[in-house]
């Protein structure tokens, strides 16, 4: 598919603001949170004095008459899967970015990342159903091309179902991989997929939020539009029913969706849109990297 020029210069001003964002923040990071499926042997070379006497080639120093020990490599053939919610929920926020914008910076500085590494890293855009999916590959050419659907593809559907993502996803790859789920997780029944996926794959889920969906300013009469349903409803932002109202149903659907998510027993990351979003992406990474 041929880009316009204007898409593919974006596309690579995002990725040297990604690349410069890895190098600097969490080059190091990704590579020790994400651990290799072990050792190979790769090559002998002779003795140098602090080596470990464990790895001494007994056979070939006998003879050779030079102490050699054997070199091992780390297996890493890794595969990273980014599952993105692209659900007209996440269309809001009142920071810099929508809770998607959010969503898919942090999937660029993973893809990004991945490469880096040498990794093999996929897409999976996803609403009520799956919008497009990009299977596992290496290579440059395979991040600009999950650059350009991260910031350019259109969903056909507003809706949220996340099972029909994570469904998709336990059906597709064959061999064990490391997958984030991106999404504000406003949905329900999606449980069983979510535990389903997690018993195959290592998966992460990161909940992004924002600040007014857990405290409405009290700005009057304001009419108020669902981009899911396209219904508008009109509310007194200042009435003191309408601010315990609001703040009972956030509270009942942060505490399902956080029960959910407790149950999975998955790693998960935390992030509010309108504050700094890889801060809580590099804590991950120390904490994976030490446990």
């Amino acid at each position: 598919m041929s880009l316009p020029a204007e898409v593919l210069k974006k596309v690579k001003l995002l990725e040297l603001r990604t690349r410069k964002l890895v190098n600097n923040v969490f080059s190091g990071e990704y590579h020790s949170a994400f651990k290799g499926q072990g050792m190979t042997f790769s090559e002998f070379r002779e003795y140098i004095p602090g080596d470990d006497v464990r790895t001494i080639a007994w056979p070939v120093t006998a003879r050779t008459g030079t102490t050699f020990v054997k070199v091992f490599e780390e297996e890493r053939e890794m595969t990273m899967m980014l599952a993105v919610d692209v659900s007209a929920s996440t269309e809001f926020g009142t920071g810099e970015y929508f809770k998607g914008e959010v969503m898919s910076h942090l999937a660029a500085l993973l893809g990004y990342a991945a490469m880096k590494n040498n990794d093999r890293v996929g897409l999976l855009l996803f609403s009520d159903q799956v919008e497009h999916y990009v299977p596992p590959k290496k290579g440059r050419g395979q991040v600009h091309r999950i650059l350009r659907d991260l910031y350019f593809f259109q969903p056909k559907s507003k809706g949220t179902q996340l099972g029909a993502g994570l469904d998709h996803l336990t059906a597709v790859l064959k061999k064990r991989a490391h997958i984030f789920v991106f999404s504000d997780f406003l949905d329900r029944g999606y449980e069983h997929s979510l535990k389903k996926l997690g018993n195959k794959h290592d998966v992460a889920c990161v909940v992004v939020k924002d600040k007014m969906e857990t405290q409405f300013p009290a700005i009057g009469l304001v009419d108020l539009y669902d981009p899911e349903t396209a219904e508008i409803l009109t509310f007194d932002t200042s009435s003191k029913s309408f601010q315990e109202s609001y703040l009972k149903l956030q509270k009942k659907n942060e505490k399902l969706r956080d029960q959910i998510l407790l149950k999975s027993r998955m790693e998960r990351i935390d992030v509010i849109s309108g504050e700094d979003y890889v801060s809580p992406l590099v804590a991950f990474f120390k904490r994976r990297a030490h446990r």
